[in-house]
């Protein structure tokens, strides 16, 4: 360990001694030892050494103050005279300069090098530098094997605080990944460090204050950097696994009994009720299928569909509304601008995929978190990859478009509002304020270029469909 004025005069074989009677500081560690003979050597000093100097132009007692002064500005534990060569005895303007500013004066007799006292200082510095490289050293060791030997995080982060003597905890955005207080960490009385993780921000270690660091933060950040990105890769197979079950389940691919099996696989349930939270974000997908999700939601299942992140929660009493908030939370703290579409909840493999219907249909309305409604077939039919409306909506509708986009009329505008208002002539008109007459004769020309006449249910119908699928066609571009 360092050494201190009072152990220093401890060391008999140096025959050091107090000079003058005054009370003064011992206990101070000596960081460094300086030897000069300048008049003025505060430019020189750092701040904690012990000056050593024979007074060789220190020959007045002015002389003698000014420099006591100048050593105790420059923050010197204290001076160290040497005795027999141009003073026999310590000058006594030191000694009384030295006492009135409290800085400790050893006496160095001639028999004693300087060069004996800065070797002992600097190898007890040197003995103190080892000494915190070999502590530094085993906690390293004691971290990394927290870690590496199934303890996890939790582990690392435990001894971690223990090593520290203080709480530590783990956020990742709105997520508490660990605590070892009960209250939740706050910057005006912890201490915070950001965890590389590829993201800014993206994680971060608190550390109640106050606490000691001898370096072993910066390694322990280091060590929690590497597992949190093991666990996104982690993260990243086990949803792409979900994901191909859960589409072979929602494409209608599997038997019931080999749907249930292959759900269990991967820790769903199907016995009981499930809800499809899907989250849908076309400028964030990428960060949204790898982000993690709220501590609530850690054990549900999480999979990868396309480029959508569903979670599949358990949901007996209605909770999936008050997850699904928290979900929508969490991805807006990360930077993710996702709406969440909710779905109900059902039993079976075929509930789950009606779920996922609901909420892929919810989550097409746009808001931050949305509730389901009651699904319609037709709603299922355009929620379907196996039949391809796109094609068929648009070999319907590009005959209307080509017309008004060569003649500047508004065919599709009459046709979308003689639908809405369920065929009704009158209520187009006053809409879209023309006569009766140009109503039908539109409508007529509606079904010259189509083939199809609005006012048959068959053809209505179909025009309907034709424009559900252009419009969600036009939300999902």
């Amino acid at each position: 360990m360092a050494i201190s004025l009072a152990m220093l005069l401890g060391v008999q074989s140096l025959h050091l001694s107090k000079a003058g009677l005054a009370e003064t500081t011992w206990h101070h560690d000596i960081n460094w030892v300086a030897v000069t003979e300048l008049e003025d050597p505060q430019r020189f000093l750092n701040g904690g050494e012990l000056v050593l100097t024979t007074g060789m132009r220190l020959r007045s007692a002015p002389d003698q103050r000014r420099f006591v002064r100048q050593v105790q500005r420059a923050g010197a534990v204290g001076i160290g005279f040497g005795t027999g060569l141009t003073h026999e005895d310590v000058p006594p303007a030191l000694i009384a300069e030295a006492n009135r500013w409290g800085l400790p004066v050893v006496r160095v007799p001639y028999e004693t090098p300087f060069i004996a006292i800065g070797k002992l200082v600097a190898d007890a510095q040197s003995a103190d530098h080892v000494a915190k490289l070999e502590r530094l050293i085993a906690g390293h060791q004691i971290l990394a094997r927290a870690l590496l030997t199934g303890g996890g995080l939790t582990q690392l982060l435990k001894h971690l605080g223990g090593m520290l003597r203080t709480d530590v905890a783990l956020t990742q955005f709105t997520a508490l990944l660990h605590n070892s207080a009960t209250e939740l960490p706050s910057a005006r009385t912890w201490a915070s460090y950001p965890i590389p993780t590829g993201r800014r921000d993206a994680c971060t270690l608190w550390v109640r204050l106050p606490f000691e660091d001898s370096g072993i933060i910066g390694y322990a950040q280091n060590l929690i950097s590497v597992e949190l990105n093991n666990m996104v890769k982690q993260r990243q197979a086990h949803r792409a696994l979900c994901g191909q079950v859960l589409e072979d389940v929602i494409h209608g691919a599997l038997e019931t009994s080999e749907a249930q099996r292959r759900l269990a696989g991967v820790g769903v349930n199907s016995t009981r009720r499930n809800v499809v939270l899907l989250a849908v974000s076309a400028a964030h997908h990428k960060a949204l299928v790898n982000t993690s999700v709220p501590q609530v939601l850690e054990n549900a299942v999480a999979a990868v569909v396309g480029q959508d992140l569903a979670v599949v929660v358990h949901d007996d009493g209605g909770a999936a509304p008050a997850l699904a908030r928290q979900l929508s939370s969490h991805l807006a703290e990360a930077g993710i601008h996702a709406t969440i579409g909710i779905g109900g909840a059902y039993t079976k493999p075929n509930g789950l995929r009606w779920s996922y219907f609901e909420a892929r249909d919810a989550a097409s309305h746009g808001l931050p978190v949305n509730e389901p409604e009651r699904l319609s077939l037709t709603s299922l039919l355009l929620a379907s990859e196996d039949v391809p409306l796109a094609d068929m909506a648009n070999e319907s509708l590009s005959p209307l478009r080509a017309f008004d986009a060569a003649h500047g009329s508004e065919l599709m505008t009459t046709l979308e509002s003689y639908l809405n208002h369920n065929g009704s002539v009158a209520a187009v008109a006053e809409s879209l304020t023309l006569h009766r007459n140009t109503v039908r004769y539109r409508l007529g020309q509606i079904t010259e270029l189509t083939g199809y006449d609005p006012a048959l249910t068959a053809d209505r119908v179909q025009l309907w469909l034709a424009l559900a699928v252009a419009r969600l066609g036009a939300r999902r571009g």
